[in-house]
């Protein structure tokens, strides 16, 4: 496969631009090694003018300067930044200290040509490994067009249209909007740190962090990184993964893997490594046999090693339950791919992403535990059992690694106030010597207790042992519902050296069904309705065939008459779990809660399929009459209904401090002036998913007057 004339002339581009990758791995370290990067597919028009750009950046290795690269490939007219800064993030879209100024050859501005590269002078600036920068751009008169990498997974700040150079702003008051996409900005490379080289990982949606959360770094790239700070020569790790991306086919806005591997992977300053983790979309939706998307990985490896780069191949990964596009003989060829994958001779060593996070009761699914619901894209967890399935010592990009390593069980326990669950840590020595004085212990939250049964470690551990101890973990009795850290650390000689490693999970604590006190009142018109209380948290447990449709089943936690003629009510809806698509949870206004045939309510909620949701009914006649929303479903969700009179609108937080208005409806059978019934409510809307039940937690309910 050849390259298409657009990427030929990027290579040119980028070889010009950019140091040569070492043509052996015996050649010394590069000047600067890449520590960030995301590869960019698409643009798109702003209609903005005079407007600065903030992205926060999650580092891999550290060093003592630093540099950006830019890129306007996806585009067909030039762009102009008046000012760069970089700077170590504070908090938000603020930096510590001031930011500093950058330079492209000596000068404050550059512009970048159509399909271009620049790449910045460095600037001093100390970055730990994994810390976070801040890079601004700020861009004069109109912005035509935005070069983005659209899944950031991360958010970015924007000035409003028309406010100017705030790019070496140290607080971050004048970035008043967001987004998630990374625009322009394509490399962060360091040097004068430990790092000898950098890994880049080659991938699609997976890689990107699809489903991983948001502004947490928990794409398996990320874990990686983590993993290899811990070695006494460490390395970079950088992300290339676009969402949808193949190795047999692209698109305009989505070159496939072999046409962008010289930009994205073969040009990165100091890559020694690649990891090859695509395919799945290809087999899935793409149409290709198994026997085309080796050829594709055969084209990758043999380019990567003529530039001296190994190549780690990833098994792809099961994908049953995913819309309809597993069958039988796609699943025939994901086994035929990872067979080359495993045995095939071409890699130079492989992550068996397959085996880290299948169902062993059925491998044609992923287990439970890694599954982020819609058994393609694997949860936080999946992500980092990604990056525990690689081999460091075959990366050949980092040296002196810990050899053993501890590990959490369960993935994401959980744990009710008060009572004893199990957890247990395994310590297990991947290394090709043993290892000695092996001690294990727990870091829980403040008030917990732990018992561990057994030895907590063990005088010498073999190449490939495991001591495993278990603890008996009891949350405080008055532990609120909710997510809480768990950590293990291990010590151990290795190389007449002491050495660490450390695990982390999230445990969650759960309500139990309990009393729900005055002035709070239940009810249900679905089966099986159970409801908790701990203090200002709420629980509700449901069933039903809809909520605010013809038949109106729901669970209620309500206060009657709580809602004057002009007033309001307010919750944050901590989460859903066990939900369909379209079961809701969220707050509602009514005449009266307990006879939904009386009609006149106003019921704001969050659902999987349909994101934010205001309806209400208007007539009188129990029926939904008016609905407005949409987007994508998120939690915590902050939802806030107000009344006036008749009138009633619905706004809808991320964080409970910027708020986005719904929409607003009129109700006039609602229209008590002695107050109506307001609470909140769920249903698991399973008319087409008989059986199935939702949980909602919330952690905050008040009315207003």
């Amino acid at each position: 496969m050849s390259l298409p004339r657009r990427c030929a002339s990027l290579a040119a581009v980028l070889a010009a631009l950019l140091p040569a990758t070492p043509a052996s791995a015996g050649v010394p370290q590069q000047d600067w090694t890449g520590t960030w990067a995301t590869a960019q597919h698409a643009s798109y028009d702003p209609g903005a003018s005079e407007v600065t750009v903030r992205i926060p950046v999650h580092v891999s290795a550290g060093g003592t300067s630093v540099r950006i690269r830019l890129t306007n490939e996806f585009t067909d007219q030039p762009v102009t930044i008046g000012h760069a800064t970089v700077g170590r993030r504070a908090s938000g879209s603020s930096v510590s200290g001031r930011p500093r100024d950058l330079t492209f050859g000596g000068k404050r501005d550059v512009t970048i040509p159509a399909g271009g590269q620049a790449a910045s002078d460095g600037v001093r600036i100390p970055v730990a490994a994994r810390g976070d920068l801040v890079v601004s751009l700020y861009f004069p008169g109109r912005l035509t067009h935005v070069s983005q990498h659209w899944m950031g997974l991360q958010t970015v700040y924007w000035t409003p249209d028309g406010s100017g150079d705030h790019a070496g702003d140290a607080g971050g008051d004048a970035f008043t909007t967001t987004d998630s996409t990374f625009p322009f900005l394509t490399g962060v490379d360091v040097r004068g740190g430990p790092a000898q080289s950098s890994v880049v990982a080659l991938g699609d949606s997976i890689t990107d962090g699809a489903s991983s959360t948001s502004d947490a770094n928990r794409r398996w790239p990320d874990y990686l990184a983590a993993r290899l700070s811990a070695c006494t020569s460490p390395a970079g790790v950088l992300n290339a993964g676009i969402s949808g991306n193949r190795i047999t086919a692209g698109t305009d806005g989505n070159p496939s893997a072999p046409e962008r591997l010289e930009r994205d992977v073969l040009s990165q300053p100091g890559a020694r490594t690649v990891i090859l983790f695509e395919g799945v979309n290809d087999l899935s939706w793409g149409g290709a046999t198994g026997d085309q998307v080796i050829g594709g990985m055969k084209e990758i490896a043999r380019r990567a090693h003529a530039r001296g780069l190994r190549v780690i191949g990833a098994t792809v990964v099961p994908y049953r339950g995913w819309g309809d596009y597993w069958t039988e003989a796609k699943e025939a060829d994901r086994q035929q791919v990872n067979a080359f994958v495993r045995d095939g001779g071409v890699f130079d060593g492989y992550a068996d992403f397959d085996k880290a996070v299948r169902d062993p009761d059925d491998p044609t699914r992923y287990a439970a535990a890694f599954d982020s619901g819609d058994h393609l894209h694997p949860n936080d967890t999946g992500m980092k059992a990604f990056a525990d399935a690689v081999d460091l010592a075959g990366l050949g990009a980092a040296r002196g690694c810990p050899s053993a390593r501890v590990r959490l069980t369960p993935y994401r326990p959980g744990l009710q106030a008060g009572r004893a669950t199990e957890i247990t840590a395994t310590v297990t020595n991947t290394g090709a010597k043993a290892v000695t004085r092996v001690t294990t212990g727990l870091r829980l939250p403040a008030g917990w207790t732990a018992e561990a049964e057994g030895m907590s470690g063990t005088d010498s551990l073999a190449p490939g042992g495991s001591h495993a101890v278990t603890w008996r973990v009891t949350p405080s009795a008055d532990a609120a519902w909710g997510p809480y850290d768990i950590g293990v650390g291990t010590s151990f000689r290795q190389g007449g050296r002491t050495r660490h490693d450390t695990d982390r999970v999230t445990a969650d604590v759960t309500p139990v069904p309990s009393p729900v006190q005055p002035p709070y009142r239940t009810f249900a018109t679905a089966e099986d309705a159970q409801y908790a209380q701990s203090g200002g948290q709420f629980a509700i447990w449901a069933g039903g065939r809809d909520l605010a449709g013809w038949t109106d089943e729901k669970a209620a936690v309500h206060v009657p008459d709580a809602v004057p003629a002009s007033g309001g009510l307010a919750a944050r809806l901590v989460g859903q779990t066990g939900s369909g698509p379209s079961a809701k949870a969220g707050i509602a206004v009514a005449n009266d809660l307990t006879a939904p045939e009386n009609g006149g309510y106003a019921v704001l909620t969050m659902s999987k399929s349909y994101g934010v949701e205001f309806m209400t009914d208007s007539d009188g006649d129990g029926h939904l009459d008016t609905w407005a929303g949409g987007g994508a479903s998120y939690h915590p969700a902050w939802l806030r209904l107000t009344r006036d009179g008749t009138a009633y609108t619905a706004y809808a937080s991320t964080d409970g401090i910027v708020w986005q208005r719904i929409g607003t409806a009129t109700v006039p059978s609602a229209a008590d002036d002695a107050g109506l019934d307001a609470g909140m409510v769920a249903s698991a809307v399973n008319l087409d998913h008989p059986g199935q039940t939702t949980t909602a937690v919330f952690d905050s309910f008040a009315t207003t007057d």
